[in-house]
């Protein structure tokens, strides 16, 4: 296998006559060039250049190896081109990887706008409980909820977000018959694999010790609307659903910020940027939202 580095030392003494012109241009050791051209000479099993006193002339095979080159070379410059072309343009495959719940009750509204805005960019939302690894190229962008700042890695570049702030809600049905003295009992309604937050209370309810028990986000959400107890959600889903209201009597509870996260060479392409500017100003609009800031609560 030809090393495309030996091709372009071997150039370089062509076009400029000499091993020291064509180390000069290069910006190398002469004895750089010379051994990159031993290298190439030993792979093709033939001197590609005559050693005179006047400078380094071209052999037969040399004149053969030249026209080759050039054309690898010119091979090579539109490589580049059309890649760099590509990933500055407005087009090919974006990954962002987010939680569910940011996804379905925040911002997917936003993902929208933007795949009308640019209908060719093609968008894949990886919505789950996993962390993608945007090193190994799992993502192109990841959106995530950090409360301290020294666990982000430190080999993503990192754009903070607002803070997210998170209540205890149940459904406004429930409260007002809570209200009027209905003795159904009230529950906890937790994800089975978190149970109830140590900084989450019932504030002026009573509350079962049976709480009852889902395994995922939606499934919880959906407990809650249908009036089988209280439990804790982000503001921005809590307070925008207009089924729920704020337990009385709790505190709100800071979750963490929210961070945009990209590796080093991906932030670089412009699709990866048009979209965590978008999504950053998107984030700052909802700002109170996120701080439990935007509604009145009964």
């Amino acid at each position: 296998m030809i090393d495309w580095d030996d091709v372009r030392y071997f150039l370089a003494v062509a076009r400029a006559g000499s091993l020291r012109a064509g180390a000069e241009g290069l910006g190398v050791y002469h004895s750089t060039v010379l051994r990159r051209i031993a290298q190439l000479e030993d792979r093709l099993g033939a001197e590609m250049f005559e050693k005179l006193p006047s400078g380094y002339r071209l052999t037969a095979a040399g004149e053969e190896v030249l026209e080759l080159a050039n054309q690898m070379e010119a091979s090579s410059h539109q490589l580049e081109t059309r890649v760099f072309g590509r990933d500055q343009s407005v087009r090919g495959l974006l990954r962002v990887t987010l939680a569910p719940t940011l996804a379905t009750h925040l911002l997917m509204p936003d993902f929208t706008d933007f795949a009308r805005q640019h209908p060719d960019i093609e968008m894949d939302i990886l919505s789950s409980g996993e962390l993608a690894n945007l090193t190994n190229r799992e993502a192109d962008v990841a959106i995530r909820v950090v409360y301290d700042r020294k666990n982000l890695p430190l080999n993503l570049h990192a754009l903070k977000g607002p803070e997210v702030f998170g209540g205890v809600y149940m459904a406004r049905d429930h409260l007002a018959a809570w209200r009027a003295g209905a003795a159904d009992p009230v529950r906890w309604i937790v994800i089975s694999t978190h149970g109830i937050p140590d900084w989450a209370g019932p504030g002026e309810i009573r509350t079962t010790e049976i709480p009852f028990r889902t395994t995922d986000a939606e499934a919880q959400i959906v407990a809650v609307r249908q009036g089988l107890g209280i439990t804790t959600l982000p503001c921005f889903a809590g307070d925008a659903d207009p089924m729920l209201v704020r337990v009385p009597g709790t505190d709100l509870h800071l979750y963490g910020a929210l961070w945009l996260l990209t590796h080093g060479e991906t932030r670089k392409t412009k699709r990866v940027r048009l979209f965590t500017e978008f999504v950053s100003r998107r984030l700052a609009a909802y700002a109170p939202l996120l701080a439990g800031l935007s509604l009145s609560q009964d």
